[in-house]
């Protein structure tokens, strides 16, 4: 009997650490969707010039988003979702850097502007000699 209750015991524990286990892999899904997301990040920020204005910061999303996608499809839910979300969050801000280095030249482009407009007003407003 006492055999019996044991072999039981260890037959419910294996069930146990079995249906555990496969618990836990249920709950950690393949991050498909947030790799998609810094996919698309990534894009957005090619296209607004990122890579010339804020190549640093692309090469970083790049770089974390192609590491998301091996640790993917090694099954690696958890790295593969942290790196998805760094990518994106680099992709967004190499997006932001272009835009502000683009921002900044139009700014210095208007204040020479108004420099030559200032230059021309004093000359054709100082009287002939």
């Amino acid at each position: 009997m006492h055999n019996q209750l044991s072999t039981l015991t260890r037959g419910a524990a294996a069930c146990a650490a079995l249906a555990f286990g496969l618990a836990a892999c249920a709950s950690t899904p393949i991050p498909n969707e947030k790799i998609a997301v810094a996919k698309a990040s990534v894009q957005r920020a090619e296209q607004s010039g990122a890579p010339e204005l804020a190549p640093v910061e692309m090469a970083a999303a790049h770089d974390k988003l192609a590491r998301a996608e091996a640790a993917a499809a090694h099954h690696d839910a958890e790295p593969a979702t942290q790196l998805a979300e760094q990518a994106n969050a680099d992709a967004q801000l190499a997006e932001a850097t272009a835009q502000q280095q683009r921002s900044r030249k139009a700014a210095m482009e208007f204040d020479a502007s108004m420099q030559a407009l200032r230059s021309e007003s004093l000359r054709s407003t100082q009287p002939a000699q």
